[in-house]
């Protein structure tokens, strides 16, 4: 609650601040408690202040400051927006009970409840007040007095209709239920009892949710799929179970060869229909945004609301809603859900934001292996990954995408550093444990793994650029390197480069050189020692992808104090990264002992030097270190 709004509710005696749904008749209560950041279901809300129950305006008086006397329950439905349920109560030949001594607890349907029924509904109800009506009334009644706080989450109370009993939902939101309608104005006290007034008109609830099920035809897959998983006897017991219920339309939705599939799997037809069930009952007036719930099946569904709406991961696919029985609460979808863990690696893929990388995978000629039922894991290039390369279908792309298959399912939190993974193109594919990544080769995991049913998905952040020889064998392969391989030979440092290790060379390409006068090059390029200092300088003695390089990242290099590296935007998947502030030109060029960085400037050192300060009215010198833009350009 808002600091503003807090203070004036405290200003003004016995006001209530109330939210107005805009567009609609819906109102909900506030409190500091209950405070909804005046949206509700994604739609703005209005507040507005009403004197609270039991209260009045005086003129001149600031708020509510009157104390109405208190009347019994057949006037107090009169005053508190339950007019229609008072007239009924009459017509019933209810208006001596509730008017007469007692102490009852009436959830009385507002007048737009009763004006939402069904015609027919209503009708049938009025055209026999003598038992119909009478008996619809009673069982909004409890024989005693019970105050909003008393309705206990998951309590029910026995009715004044045959002892049937009415269900109690307390939410943590505020929210207050009675066989899922919604408490609008609770704690109208009366001289014999309470009132509260409620959105909907409530039916006594006899079936469990089995039963429900069993006798909708719109439900014939789903009952026949819940027998085949063996989860009847579970939907018969004593529960709080939400389920949403995929209709006949619901599966027909889906491909029939993948429909096929599941439900000829015991496993993962019982991982679908539990991904369909919440471990607690939720009604949909319980909704006031979107969150995330756990389901029977171990992960969470979003269940949110859309306005009028009832929204599953963000779609408004609810169809049929609240439709209660004594063990939980039912209500229709038409979209069927399908959990990854019920999902081939084929459709994990189509199932995310790796359209491109999919496409590759089949026009490879690996659908086989993403369809089938071996232990693999699929290393997923994001959509930005593939920016500026070719697409087009050959040898070399066949094969590329063939070493993003890894042969055993893996997941993230079980991979070490220095691990080795084989390929299905017989590559061993090395992982990289950093402070702020982990990687495979130059790769790195950019989203939760995806568990299938057989195989998992990793999504990373780059194509695969697997090490295909030593940084000497890198570096002269690339025509970019070709003054800087001859400097390596005349430095004495070929067996360097060629020798097992893990290296991070930041390596200097012949627009480096060329940037040099020709005189100081030709000097450079004929000493030994000098080379030897200005390329050891280059080397890092750890092995860094970019993707390991954070906002501030130290490396030591092989000679030199450090090497500072940065990158211009941390949270961009395309950043660069700078090396004593000179500019990654072309990094992850990957070698079976380390990694080149390609750079078109020679790095040097960053000078340091340090000033003093003495702050006004301080006497505590501070000092400060700087990195002057003269070294390696600004």
């Amino acid at each position: 609650m808002t600091l503003l709004l807090l203070l004036l509710l405290i200003a003004l005696p016995n006001v209530c601040a109330m939210q107005h749904l805009k567009g609609t008749d819906k109102k909900y209560f506030t409190n500091c408690k209950q405070w909804y950041h005046r949206k509700i279901c994604g739609k703005p809300t209005v507040i507005t202040y009403e004197c609270c129950p039991g209260y009045e305006k005086i003129p001149g008086e600031r708020g509510c400051p009157a104390a109405l006397p208190l009347v019994n329950i057949y006037n107090t439905l009169g005053v508190v927006g339950a007019s229609t349920t008072q007239m009924y109560s009459e017509r019933a030949q209810m208006r001596n009970e509730i008017e007469g001594p007692g102490s009852f607890t009436f959830f009385a349907p507002s007048n737009e409840a009763w004006a939402a029924l069904p015609t027919e509904i209503l009708d049938a109800l009025v055209s026999n007040v003598n038992i119909e009506l009478l008996n619809a009334l009673h069982y909004h009644m409890v024989d005693r007095r019970l105050t909003s706080e008393e309705l206990r989450h998951g309590s029910s109370f026995a009715s004044m209709y045959q002892d049937f009993h009415v269900h109690i939902h307390h939410y943590s939101n505020g929210i207050v239920t009675v066989n899922c309608a919604r408490l609008i104005k609770p704690d109208q006290h009366a001289t014999n009892g309470i009132v509260h007034v409620v959105d909907r008109v409530i039916t006594a609830i006899s079936n469990n949710v089995h039963t429900l099920l069993d006798v909708d035809d719109d439900l014939e897959t789903l009952r026949t799929a819940i027998a085949a998983a063996g989860l009847t006897t579970m939907l018969e017991e004593e529960g709080q179970y939400t389920i949403f219920a995929p209709t006949n339309e619901a599966f027909e939705k889906i491909p029939q060869e993948t429909l096929n599939r599941i439900l000829g799997d015991p496993v993962a037809l019982r991982d679908l229909l539990n991904y369909h069930i919440l471990k607690h009952m939720q009604c949909a007036e319980s909704i006031v945004a979107g969150t995330p719930m756990e389901t029977l099946q171990g992960t969470v569904l979003e269940v949110g609301c859309d306005g009028e709406h009832m929204t599953l991961n963000g779609k408004a696919i609810v169809t049929k809603k609240d439709q209660l029985g004594t063990n939980g609460v039912v209500h229709y979808i038409n979209e069927l859900l399908i959990p990854d863990s019920a999902k081939v690696l084929l459709e994990l893929a189509e199932g995310s934001s790796v359209a491109t990388a999919t496409k590759l995978f089949v026009e490879a000629g690996l659908s086989p292996h993403l369809t089938g039922s071996e232990a693999l894991t699929m290393l997923a290039p994001l959509e930005d990954a593939f920016r500026g390369i070719d697409t087009t279908m050959r040898p070399d792309l066949r094969k590329l995408m063939t070493n993003h298959i890894l042969k055993e399912r893996l997941s993230s939190k079980s991979l070490y550093h220095g691990q080795q993974l084989e390929t299905l193109g017989g590559l061993k594919l090395r992982v990289f444990v950093y402070r702020n990544n982990l990687c495979i080769e130059n790769a790195c995991i950019a989203a939760h793994d995806k568990t299938g049913r057989y195989a998992t998905m990793f999504t990373v952040d780059k194509v695969l650029t697997p090490p295909m020889g030593t940084v000497m064998d890198v570096l002269k392969a690339d025509d970019r390197f070709s003054l800087l391989v001859g400097a390596v030979q005349t430095a004495g440092m070929t067996e360097l480069l060629n020798q097992q290790g893990a290296l991070t060379f930041f390596a200097p390409t012949n627009d480096a050189f060329n940037a040099l006068p020709p005189a100081e090059l030709n000097r450079l390029m004929r000493s030994r020692s000098e080379l030897s200092t200005i390329l050891r300088y280059h080397l890092g003695d750890e092995l860094l992808v970019s993707g390991a390089v954070g906002s501030h990242t130290r490396v030591k290099p092989l000679q030199g104090e450090k090497l500072e590296l940065g990158v211009v935007s941390p949270t961009s998947r395309n950043q660069t990264v700078y090396v004593n502030r000179v500019p990654v030109a072309d990094p992850d060029l990957m070698a079976t002992n380390g990694v080149v960085h390609a750079v078109n400037s020679i790095i040097k050192p960053l000078r340091e030097f340090c000033f003093t300060l003495y702050p006004v009215n301080r006497t505590t010198p501070h000092t400060f270190l700087i990195l002057p833009s003269s070294a390696n350009g600004p």
